[in-house]
């Protein structure tokens, strides 16, 4: 291993001093913020598109409840045909027509309602307009039967719980799927970080085969010793390129949304409409308070510390398995057939442990993807912002899932290392898995 050193820095330098390297240092970021900064943009002008729709009240009723909006606004047309209506819709290019017909009683108006639209309306719009007539229909109701409006009101008042830890913590709603949120942006990067540079050691060690390089080197260092500086060089390359991206463009973010004055919230509030995965977004202040109250006690230090024992022990295993792969090939179109069994596990484990976490984040599927080797990188960072030990994860879980880690690495790299000695110096045969499961027995 005494030429471990002079591997790590050769291949540190060859990749940060190369010219493709530096541009994208410097102009991913650059292209990384403008695209969020045009994303903001858009959603924020989306967003300021307000809908007007035209109103025709021919019932005795809704005479109070169709209010202007934020991003709604109505038009009453009085004294107007059904179709002079829609044609003043259509000629004024109004959203849509709202028309509440005459009838007997309440149940007979809502059922023979219709809104009139040019294409299929919006379904958050529906939504708005579906409660506004579910509303007065239950106050109505309630009143044939005798209740009043002001204990229609109490009735129909908001109601939640109260939660606490055994010790006497509150707990907040959606507190959990926030910190699997936090916890699930260290795995994301991970996840990247991997595919990214994992790729990089594969391309390094086809450049060289192809080059017949290798075959110079190969002469005086051993296989194992090269394949591990490799891996360690371009992972220090890699380390320093997404350190340099993070920094700039966490930078050039804050000044970008500084100059164009867009509120990041933005871009956040379209897209978890839509979603059950989206924690519910508090509304008041005192609840604001309290949620920052929470995200403060997350142990952000043990976090960190963590993320990089789970990133470094992570990335040393796919790395060791793209650097094997790299060896067994003799281009990278080869490389497809072995790709996908790779990336399935990190995709698994974002996904899986999203939907794990959220329902049960000790719940057995979440344990077991956390302990599993391949998948624990990204799972178990999703658990740990609830902390360690009690109400959080379990230190004996903690501990089986980093050595599981360590073991993994090591028979993996023992592995890699035989398809690496065997397929450095083969050429011009693609091989396939039972060669490679031939090759592990040299």
């Amino acid at each position: 291993m005494n030429k471990l050193p002079l591997i790590i820095k050769r291949e540190y330098l060859a990749k940060v001093r190369n010219k493709s390297f530096v541009i994208m240092t410097f102009l991913s970021p650059i292209l990384m913020v403008a695209m969020v900064v045009l994303i903001a943009y858009l959603t924020k002008l989306n967003d300021s598109d307000k809908r007007v729709i035209g109103l025709l009240n021919e019932s005795d009723y809704f005479a109070h409840e169709f209010l202007m909006a934020e991003d709604l606004s109505y038009v009453n047309f009085s004294d107007v045909s059904l179709q002079a209506a829609k044609d003043s819709t259509a000629k004024n290019d109004y959203y849509a027509l709202l028309y509440i017909p005459s009838g007997k009683n309440l149940e007979e108006v809502a059922e023979n309602s219709f809104l009139y639209t040019k294409d299929a309306p919006n379904t958050a719009v529906l939504d708005k307009l579906d409660a506004i007539f579910q509303q007065r229909l239950r106050q109505e109701r309630l009143q044939e039967i005798g209740v009043s409006t002001a204990e229609f009101e109490a009735i129909d008042k908001p109601f939640e719980i109260n939660t606490a830890t055994f010790a006497g913590d509150l707990n907040l709603k959606g507190i959990t799927e926030i910190k699997a949120f936090i916890g699930g942006a260290f795995g994301y990067l991970i996840m990247m970080f991997i595919i990214i540079y994992g790729g990089f050691v594969m391309r390094s060690v086809i450049e060289e085969k192809t080059s017949r390089i290798i075959e110079v080197i190969i002469s005086s260092v051993k296989p194992f010793e090269l394949m591990l500086g490799k891996i360690i060089g371009t992972s220090l390359a890699g380390i320093t390129q997404f350190a340099i991206w993070i920094v700039s463009g966490g930078v050039l973010l804050i000044l970008a949304f500084a100059i164009f004055d867009i509120d990041p919230s933005v871009m956040g509030s379209g897209a978890a409409a839509g979603t059950n995965l989206a924690p519910p977004v508090p509304t008041t202040d005192q609840t604001l308070q309290l949620y920052a109250q929470e995200l403060f006690k997350i142990p952000w230090v043990m976090l960190i510390v963590f993320f990089l024992i789970y990133f470094i022990l992570g990335y040393l295993i796919y790395s060791s398995i793209y650097a094997a792969i790299g060896a067994a090939v003799d281009n990278e179109t080869d490389t497809q057939q072995f790709i996908f069994p790779i990336i399935l596990p990190l995709m698994l484990a974002i996904y899986v442990g999203f939907f794990s976490v959220f329902s049960n984040p000790h719940g057995p599927i979440a344990v077991g993807f956390s302990l599993f080797p391949l998948t624990s990188p990204i799972v178990m960072l999703m658990r740990l912002p609830g902390g360690i030990g009690e109400g959080g994860v379990p230190i004996w879980e903690l501990v089986t899932s980093i050595l599981l880690l360590v073991v993994t690495f090591i028979g993996i790299v023992w592995l890699a290392a035989k398809i690496y000695r065997v397929g450095i110096l083969m050429y011009g045969k693609k091989p396939t898995y039972k060669e490679l499961f031939r090759w592990l027995k040299y």
